[in-house]
């Protein structure tokens, strides 16, 4: 075993144990646990992505990914919104890396649309129940994960999952902001679908990468054709 993978192994062991660890503290009620844990994941998922050479703006995505994790645990609205903002700066980073694989112009345009439904139907329901101050932030900050959901779907399986359990996660904090009904221990479940997104779309971008044949140098296309370059 290389030094490479054993270390992106050891980073990746220890994602999954901080991981366990807080949702473990959320179904226990656990809140240092939770303080401990949560910051935890994102730059341990940010240097096995690294490590395994994942393309910068993957990294970048996920330690913007660790600032709203931050944030979020803050009990102050100007926290939430500079939180959704670093949220949003990852999905920004997320949709140039997606733009530059040009295997997602393959994602469903049924897909797409199935997600521009539930966009407006989501957005459409909460409005009334959102603080005033939040709703603009709110719709415009669904846009772009919506957006960010339906392009990884272009990668394949495991990203396409990401993306869709990243808008799940997101639409269970918004149906909390709203003060809907929640599931028995909410955080819990947010936290999981989160976890669970980030991971997938970092699987499903490492997988592609690897599965993207190098191209061949002009000097070899000459070599191989009989021409000259």
């Amino acid at each position: 075993m290389s030094a490479t993978s054993g270390w992106s192994r050891g980073l990746l062991a220890a994602f999954v144990v901080a991981a366990l660890a807080d949702l473990g503290s959320l179904i226990a009620g656990a809140d240092p646990g939770h303080m401990i844990a949560k910051p935890l994941l994102m730059p341990l998922l940010a240097a096995y992505a690294a490590v395994r050479g994942a393309p910068r703006l993957l990294v970048v995505a996920l330690l913007f990914g660790w600032g709203g994790d931050v944030f979020l645990l803050a009990d102050a609205d100007w926290a939430f919104l500079v939180g959704m903002a670093s949220f949003a700066a990852g999905h920004v980073c997320y949709l140039l890396l997606f733009g530059r694989d040009s295997r997602t112009s393959r994602t469903s345009k049924v897909l797409g649309a199935g997600y521009a439904v539930a966009l407006l139907t989501t957005v459409a329901l909460l409005w009334p129940d959102l603080p005033a101050e939040l709703r603009i932030p709110v719709a415009g900050y669904s846009l772009l994960l919506t957006a960010m959901a339906w392009r990884a779907s272009g990668l394949g399986l495991y990203a396409g999952l990401g993306g869709a359990l990243f808008l799940l996660s997101d639409t269970l904090i918004a149906t909390g902001v709203a003060e809907w009904p929640q599931l028995p221990a909410p955080d819990f479940w947010i936290m999981l679908t989160y976890a669970a997104a980030q991971y997938l779309l970092v699987t499903g971008v490492l997988g592609r990468r690897q599965e993207a044949p190098a191209a061949p140098s002009a000097y070899h296309q000459g070599r191989t054709t009989g021409t000259t370059v």
